[in-house]
């Protein structure tokens, strides 16, 4: 207790003599200290005014505010243009006519004379507007039904006639002597039943023009898509499947009684789900469905099934795929389909028939451990990016082929495949020209930990650079192409709105300023970005705080990022803000601080991205423990003060690192902790470690759980109690581990209101109270 009391009047007279007054309770208010960062920017339809959502005054949430040139400082906007601004408009690349929804009511509204009018608005609402390709058509959505309106004759046709369930069949006219007897008496009641059948076939002989009723079955009906001339529509059929799901206690509720809401579905095989994917033809009123059974490799087992007696000789069989709704060009006459497979091991391209339900394979990739990366989505059930250019017969997509996400070209008729960008870096996002030759880029091109933004005409291909300055660059394209609208940041610089011209080198002018007078008043270091090489020779980038030479106490602590597949070694300003804070005030006592973009993390290419697959608490681990020989090594650092820390996966890595090799850590903080992950969701665990019933060597090496008789060093975890993503049980289940192995060196803190992702700045200071009295506790010298 003494020396606690020792180490606490230490740390008062740190923060407040040595760090410019940089203290705890304040750097945990996160942005009510740092100053509120703006949001969402985007650009008026006429492109004479761009708005993003912000709370300059720390008030109870954010307002809309507008800039336009000659205003020295961003205003609110008028509450009407708030709401207008934030609506999902359709446009012709050069109409005038934008088409909206509203509340469930579609709209028009004229740009030059800025008119709006009401177009339809009835009890059930309409949703998912798209656009024909003659002019004037718009479709729409409603009661799971497709309908086409034509605005300058105003008419409204529905397309589809799509009913869930089975049809009922006409009941037989029951039997009856009276109504034989009657017949068998009377010629009058022959005569009635003669006409009455004579009119029945006259009715028939004239068909409806009308979509007759198409029963889907108790699936469910998604993805209800019609293609531009409205001649077809496409949807996807998805069996009605009933999961266990879990369930989450909730103690501290409105009304006193617990509550125990589900959350979400635990990876397994069994979540594989059936789908169909299903074409309507308007001219021949019927359904007809695509059998991709065809698909190259359609049948391949996993590699990892060779390890398993009972899969190795497993008999072939298509695998469940999933196809998203086509992506068409300017008329509708070319369809391309993305389709993967459940186990998000391939991706197919293919160009759909719609005619007659046929397709071509334009391209397949794959990857034996999991499909992703910028452009292309880790998740089955997502759209990549892909389009078609200006000639409507060439399309584009993104793939990982080379080892890094680039983008391709497809000529549907010549067959012709082109790379359009190369490198060792990544496209991280891309919007196309108005006229679709020209393609807008944010790439990491010049440093790993860089997003910066070019353009490059389809016809040259060659890249020119607009913003290429360390840092993020988001960008948003006016509706002239002639103007950016940039959200930039730097490594201790906040995310702030700059304008600039859409030239080559162009020149930021900055529109609002978001930091606080607190925050700056304290030089926020910025952390260099440095490379090591990890054991086995890959290189691992991290962000090093060092503090001054005559104030370093030769102890280090340890920062995992979380979420996995996300960078945080880059040059601009983190979503770990408070935690990049805490480093400062770290460095200002004498650690030094590394935060290191371990393997599996985002930004480096495919084999970096897939580098846990099989093992979470592998190369991810080992690259912190080489990391912290490298400060051994170059920075003098006590190898017996090393701390770790971390949230979410840098949670469960700080675990696995106290467990799995134990000693190599002095103290461990982990927060919201995966300790099985076997109890984990399904779509993010199901790529990196495949399924428990098939992969099972995989989940017992990957999960702390396993290794809790191993704990060595002090651990302290912390952990909110309605955490719907990793749940409070998981560290319920660890604690008990503990208990029964009779482990001392440890301890749990419990947050009763807080979820995955803390709220309250009272938890966030109790949180970090306890991780940097950890850190003081046992890495510095009595």
């Amino acid at each position: 207790m003494t020396k606690n009391i020792f180490i606490l009047s230490f740390l008062f007279f740190s923060i407040t003599g040595i760090s410019q007054n940089l203290k705890l309770e304040e750097i945990m208010k996160g942005e009510s200290f740092i100053g509120n960062q703006p949001t969402y920017g985007r650009w008026s339809l006429d492109g004479k005014k761009v708005y993003f959502e912000w709370n300059p005054k720390d008030e109870l949430g954010n307002s809309t505010y507008y800039w336009q040139k000659g205003m020295t400082q961003p205003a609110i906007a008028d509450p009407k243009e708030a709401v207008f601004s934030k609506l999902n408009f359709k446009r012709k690349p050069t109409s005038d006519i934008v088409y909206y929804l509203d509340k469930g009511a579609l709209y028009s509204y004229v740009i030059s004379t800025k008119s709006t009018k009401k177009l339809i608005q009835q009890s059930t609402p309409i949703s998912n507007i798209e656009l024909g390709n003659e002019a004037g058509i718009v479709f729409f959505e409603q009661n799971s039904n497709l309908f086409k309106y034509n605005t300058k004759e105003g008419t409204v046709l529905q397309i589809t006639n799509f009913a869930k369930g089975i049809k009922k069949a006409k009941a037989p006219e029951k039997e009856s002597f009276l109504k034989d007897q009657q017949k068998e008496l009377f010629q009058f009641i022959k005569d009635k039943e003669a006409r009455k059948q004579w009119n029945l076939a006259k009715s028939k002989a004239v068909k409806s023009d009308f979509a007759k009723e198409f029963f889907y079955g108790e699936d469910n009906l998604y993805s209800l898509k019609v293609n531009p001339n409205g001649k077809f529509a496409t949807f996807s059929l998805v069996e009605e499947r009933k999961t266990k799901k879990e369930k989450m206690e909730v103690f501290i509720t409105e009304d006193g009684y617990n509550q125990t809401p589900e959350t979400k579905d635990k990876v397994s095989i069994d979540n594989f789900i059936k789908t169909k994917f299903a074409i309507y033809s308007v001219a021949k009123d019927s359904v007809y469905y695509v059998n991709f059974s065809s698909l190259s490799h359609i049948q391949d087992t996993p590699k990892y099934y060779e390890e398993y007696d009972k899969l190795k000789n497993k008999a072939k069989e298509d695998r469940w795929v999933v196809a998203q709704e086509p992506v068409y060009n300017q008329d509708g006459s070319l369809a391309i389909v993305e389709i993967r497979s459940q186990d998000n091991k391939d991706r197919w391209l293919v160009s759909l028939n719609l005619e007659n339900g046929t397709f071509q394979e334009i391209e397949q990739q794959h990857d034996d451990a999991w499909i992703g990366g910028p452009g292309i989505p880790s998740y089955a059930f997502d759209l990549g990016n892909i389009g078609f250019l200006a000639d409507n017969e060439t399309v584009y997509f993104q793939s990982e082929a080379t080892g890094y996400s680039h983008l391709y070209s497809f000529n549907l008729k010549t067959k012709k495949k082109t790379q359009l960008t190369k490198g060792n870096w990544e496209v991280r996002d891309l919007a196309l020209s108005k006229d679709k030759k020209v393609f807008y880029l944010t790439t990491n091109t010049t440093h790993p930990g860089n997003r910066n933004f070019y353009k490059l005409a389809v016809a040259d291909g060659i890249l020119q650079p607009i913003l290429t300055k360390d840092g993020a660059h988001e960008v948003v394209i006016s509706p002239d192409e002639k103007s950016l609208l940039v959200r930039y940041s730097y490594k201790n610089k906040p995310w702030d709105f700059y304008i600039a011209e859409n030239k080559n080198n162009t020149t930021l002018t900055q529109i609002s300023s978001s930091t606080s007078e607190k925050f700056n008043s304290y030089k926020w270091r910025e952390a260099e970005v440095i490379t090591f090489k990890a054991q086995d020779g890959t290189p691992v980038n991290a962000r090093l705080y060092t503090p001054k030479s005559e104030n370093a106490n030769k102890a280090a602590i340890i920062f995992v990022h979380g979420a996995g597949y996300l960078q945080n070694a880059h040059n601009y300003w983190s979503t770990y803000f408070r935690e990049y804070m805490f480093h400062n005030l770290l460095t200002d006592l004498g650690y030094t601080v590394l935060d290191i973009d371990y393997r599996g993390s985002d930004g480096y290419g495919r084999d970096f991205r897939t580098g846990i697959y099989r093992f979470m608490g592998g190369k991810d681990l080992s690259d912190q423990i080489d990391g912290k020989k490298y400060l051994v090594d170059k920075y003098g650092i006590d190898a017996d003060r090393v701390g770790i820390y971390g949230g979410s996966y840098g949670g469960f890595i700080t675990l696995m690192g106290m467990l799995t090799s134990p000693g190599e850590f002095k103290s461990g903080a982990a927060l919201r902790s995966v300790t099985d992950w076997a109890h984990y969701n399904h779509g993010y665990t199901g790529n990196i470690l495949n399924f428990p019933e098939t992969d099972p060597q995989s989940y017992k090496k990957s999960s702390p759980i396993y290794f809790a008789d191993n704990l060595k060093g002090n651990l302290v975890m912390l952990h909110g109690m309605v955490d719907d993503n990793v749940e409070y049980k998981d560290i319920v289940r660890l604690s008990q581990r503990f208990i029964e192995l009779e482990k001392k060196n440890w301890t749990l803190a419990s947050f009763p209101v807080e979820a995955h992702g803390f709220k309250e700045t009272y938890s966030w200071i109790d949180e970090y109270s306890r991780i940097l009295n950890l850190f003081n506790s046992t890495l510095l010298k009595p």
